[in-house]
Order: C-alpha cells, then structure tokens, then sequence
C-alpha cells in the first residue's frame, strides 16, 4: 500500500497512525522531540513523576474504539482505568465545600443543593438538559463527521436551546450571560465557568454551546490512566508499534512537499526529503490555534512529604475570592492522585497545580498581577514563572494549608516551555470546536490545501483535548481509507 508520513506524536496523530496502518497502510511517524505524546506530557525527577498536560480523561469510548479496531486487546487490557470518583471538589472563599460525585446525577443533585442552596440542582441540571439538547444536535456534525461547508454554515448559529423568559424568548450570546441568566448563583456560574476555562475559553466570549463540555464530564464519567496520563500514551505508542508503524523522533518536519499539485512527503528541518504519497500533519503550524484559542497554562509540580490523608479527592478546584464589580479570576486546579507510581515511597505523594494564564510571546511585558488577560506577556522574563506559582500556592493554602506545608520542591511550567517543548505558538491551549459566534470556535477541516494532505490534533477540526484528538485521528484514518465522500464516526 501507499506509503503515510504522519507529522507529530500526539494523541491524535498517533490515533491516526494506529488505524491506518491496521488498514494496511505503511505508516512512519516523524517527531521533533525525543517523546511520543506532544502535549500529554509528563515529568520525573528524584523518584516523583507528575502529568505536565491533562490529568484525567472523559468519554474514553473514544479510545476503546480505537483499541478495538486496531487490535486484539482492549483498552482495558492495554491500561488501566480506574473511575475518579468523587469526579471533582470545589472550594470557595467563603469556606463553601462542594464535593460532586462521579457517576451520579442525583448525587451531583443532591451535593448542589445542600452545599449551595435550595433549587441550586435543579437549575444546575437545567442547563445540563439543555447542553444535551446541544450535544445531541453538534455531536455527529462537529465530531463524529468531516467538517463540510453545510455543517460550517449550520454551525455558525448557537444551538444551545432558546430559554423562554415571560413572553419572550432570550437567546444568551455567550456562556457566562447564560450561566448569570440560568444558574443565578456565584458559586454555580464559577463551576461552570472553570470547566469552560480548562479548555482554553474565556467563558465572556465562549458561546453558551460551551456547557457541553460540562454535560460531556458528568454523563460519562471521569477516568484516571493507573501510571498517569502517559500510561495512555505509551498504551497508544506501543499499538502503534504492534501494527509496525515506524518511529522517527528528534526529526522535525517544516513543510509538505507538492508534486504534480498534490502532498509528496514532507521535508524536514535538516534538508532531508519524506516521500509519500499521503501526509497527515499532526503538528502546530505558525499562527495555529490564535484565532480560536488565547489561554495558556501554568502548572506548578509539587514533590510532598507523606502520603495524602484518607479521604483526599483526587481533583480540587480552588476558587478565587470575588471582584466587586467584576468577574473573578481563573480558578486553581489541583491534581492529587492516589497512585504509587507517582512518587518513589509510600512516604511520599505529589500535587498538580494548574491554572490558566495569558500566552506567551518572547519580548512582550512581563506577567502583572493576574497574567490571566489574552494579550502575551513575556513568560521568561526573570520571576515571572515563580511570582505566578506563589499566588497560586496562596490560593491553594487559603483552602487546604496541610498541602503546601509538606511541600519538598516544586517545578514551574509556563507557555512558554510548552512552546518550546511542543512548538505550539504561545503554548496556548487549543480548544474544542462549538458551536456559535459566527463559526469562531471552528478549527480547520481535516483535509488539507493539498490533495492527499490532512489534518490532525487540536489545532484541526474538532479541535482541543483528549476526546477531541483522538476523534481527528479517525477522521482522517476514514478519508483515507473510505475516500472524501466519507461520513462514519469515530
């Protein structure tokens, strides 16, 4: 069969190479770093490993599928998954304490309204009703399928369900003027709103289409890789592999080469030239991601001594105190897994801080106070990084002092070394296509310029994150195979 150079390691590329070669395709991937997993990243040092990218994994029907069409175990057989459950803990200024439970939506009911108030579930799960509405009407089009111009120009409009008020019918523009008009609760809109946010969208500008990703997070549950989030993407590699997929790391391609007016390979930054005759580009290109994505993130690796008490919820989001008159920052999120292979002992543990922040650009002002603004700031100019992680830490210890108190070292992670790490331009997090506001938060189409050129990861369509990634692999491994009149799902 022809011969497929697959440009990046990430999960989408890597998605995309397992089935194409289980088709029967002669598949070679070319990384610029020494690692598979672009931006699942991961960080060990004295014995503590930590996840440097996503920490848990939602809607993981994505990657049994693909485990199931490209060999003979399962997922489950390939790596462990084990439930996170409670899914999440959220903490407030005030000292509210709201621990929702995973698999439950009567528990999540039931924790709405005893920690925040009477009614509090009942319109949280309003709007949870109606982002299935949404889901149901974006998932096949914006996910499951190719992007093509009818669904483009469907998507243009907000499908997140018109809320009747009196006599009339209000139709939000984004998500936090629906989550103010709907929820009518701070701590609610702030749950809501950091959901939205971890994906790399401001929630003042994200349409109210956004609430899928919270629906998406509560109806199929949350799952922790037993290893960490590597433990997944070695799981990835070592499929790949099986179905003699061939490795070719620390190469970096910088542009698809054309011939007779369509893909013949690529070449790569030292001059050598990959032919094929079939190219799908898994890697950033200049400018991705900028006119969908602005957020970037920060995350701060805590080595701990012991180990973390009974009880300790494996997710914490740490709230900001409110702004008079305004919208409060980007929450903190904590990651704490209960995982031996995350720290050298018993006696020991370890905690992810993340957060997120503006994006970088080299030259541009340094981080103020809040860094959470869209405009780039400089992240390596000198103490940036730190000055950011020790608000970060105040934050955290106003809510949970025992953690930072047991703190040994710590490593600071800005956009900066994402940018470098992966060559993302401003280390800025892609997010997921929605629906809405014009057709903004579109990515672009799996097929290329180029005939026998596509497109892969979370800068191309359906854009940002796991789910999404693994679901662009399948995209494209389908055109391939099926031809461009190709419509299945993942």
């Amino acid at each position: 069969m022809a011969g497929i150079v697959v440009v990046g390691a990430g999960a989408g590329a890597l998605a995309a190479a397992a089935r194409l070669a289980t088709a029967g395709h002669r598949v070679t991937v070319v990384e610029r770093s020494e690692a598979v997993g672009g931006a699942i990243g991961a960080h060990r040092q004295d014995g503590f490993a930590f996840d440097t990218g996503p920490g848990l994994l939602h809607f993981p029907a994505v990657y049994r599928d693909l485990f199931l069409k490209t060999g003979r175990a399962a997922l489950e057989q390939c790596v462990e998954l084990r439930r996170v459950d409670p899914a999440v803990e959220h903490r407030f200024s005030d000292g509210t304490v709201l621990r929702l439970p995973g698999f439950s939506r009567a528990g999540v009911r039931r924790a709405l309204d005893e920690a925040v108030g009477a009614a509090a579930g009942e319109r949280w799960h309003g709007v949870l009703g109606r982002a299935r509405e949404t889901w149901e009407a974006t998932r096949r089009p914006l996910l499951e399928e190719p992007l093509t111009a009818a669904a483009r120009e469907a998507a243009r409009e907000d499908p997140y369900p018109v809320r009747r008020a009196g006599l009339l019918r209000r139709r939000a523009r984004t998500l936090a003027a629906m989550a103010r008009d709907e929820l009518r609760h701070p701590a609610t809109e702030a749950v809501l709103a950091s959901v939205v946010r971890r994906h790399g969208l401001d929630p003042e500008k994200a349409p109210a289409s956004a609430a899928v990703l919270a629906y998406v997070e509560e109806t199929f549950g949350t799952w922790y890789p037993v290893g960490g989030m590597r433990a997944l993407v070695e799981a990835l590699r070592r499929r790949c592999e099986e179905r003699r997929v061939e490795f070719a790391l620390g190469a970096e391609a910088v542009r698809v080469l054309e011939r007779d007016g369509r893909a013949a390979g690529v070449e790569l930054a030292d001059g050598r030239r990959l032919p094929a005759e079939t190219v799908v580009w898994g890697a950033p290109w200049p400018g991705a991601g900028r006119t969908r994505g602005t957020a970037g993130r920060l995350v701060v690796l805590l080595a701990l001594r012991g180990a973390h008490p009974a009880g300790t919820p494996h997710r914490t989001v740490v709230h900001p105190p409110p702004v008079p008159g305004g919208a409060p920052g980007p929450a903190v999120t904590v990651d704490r897994p209960d995982d031996p292979a995350a720290a050298p002992d018993a006696a020991h543990a370890t905690a992810v801080l993340t957060t997120e922040v503006a994006p970088h650009r080299a030259g541009a002002p340094a981080p103020g106070r809040s860094a959470d603004a869209a405009e780039p700031v400089d992240w390596d100019a000198p103490g940036a990084a730190d000055a950011h992680a020790d608000r970060m830490a105040e934050l955290v210890a106003a809510a949970d002092p025992t953690l930072t108190e047991r703190v040994l070292w710590r490593v600071v992670l800005t956009p900066a070394d994402l940018e470098r790490s992966t060559g993302v331009p401003g280390g800025v997090v892609a997010p997921p296509v929605l629906a809405g506001a014009d057709g903004t938060f579109l990515a672009p189409a799996t097929e290329g310029r180029l005939p026998g050129a596509y497109r892969v990861g979370g800068q191309a369509h359906p854009g940002g994150g796991l789910i999404h990634a693994g679901m662009s692999g399948a995209l494209a491994a389908g055109l391939i195979v099926e031809g461009p009149g190709w419509r299945g799902s993942y």
